[in-house]
């Protein structure tokens, strides 16, 4: 007696989806890009934070029902908060379906804002989707670095049926 289940099935494989293909690499393309530019964005901003003594940035977001905004950005000196400086600043961005690099000047809210919601991209494409997701970005400037905090809702359904 034969083990049929240890040999290779008959079924055809699935058809690969070109648009899928294609849209992986792009994909892949732009998370290279923007891996590319986010040392030298991160000096640029976090420079100009340290240069007027802001310690922290606290960036709160918060998506549902289609739709997602920067909700507040606080700027911090060690526990009291402080006005972000009106400098503007040069920061680079990739763009989605283009090799290119964009050169953007932005005040530092903006650029914050901008950062943020490029980094929401390329982690959770879709955070402002259906239940959505919120959370905050940290823009620690004393230890030179940007964390997320990010915090995904969803509706779950649990169903049980009994016959007796």
């Amino acid at each position: 007696m034969s083990d049929n289940h240890n040999q290779a099935s008959d079924q055809p494989l699935p058809a690969i989806d070109p648009f899928m293909v294609a849209w992986e690499q792009k994909e892949r393309a732009y998370r290279e890009r923007a891996c590319a530019v986010l040392d030298g964005n991160k000096k640029v901003l976090l420079g100009i934070l340290a240069e007027h003594g802001i310690t922290s940035v606290i960036v709160n977001f918060d998506g549902y029902g289609d739709s997602g905004q920067i909700e507040d950005i606080t700027a911090q000196t060690s526990d009291v908060i402080v006005e972000l400086p009106d400098e503007r600043i040069e920061i680079f961005r990739p763009a989605w379906d283009s090799p290119d690099i964009e050169r953007q000047t932005y005040t530092v809210r903006e650029a914050i804002e901008a950062l943020s919601y490029d980094f929401l991209a390329q982690t959770h494409c879709g955070w402002e989707n259906n239940d959505g997701a919120y959370g905050d970005f940290t823009f620690d400037v004393t230890e030179g670095c940007i964390t997320l905090d990010y915090n995904e809702r969803y509706t779950a359904s649990e169903n049980y049926s009994h016959e007796f």
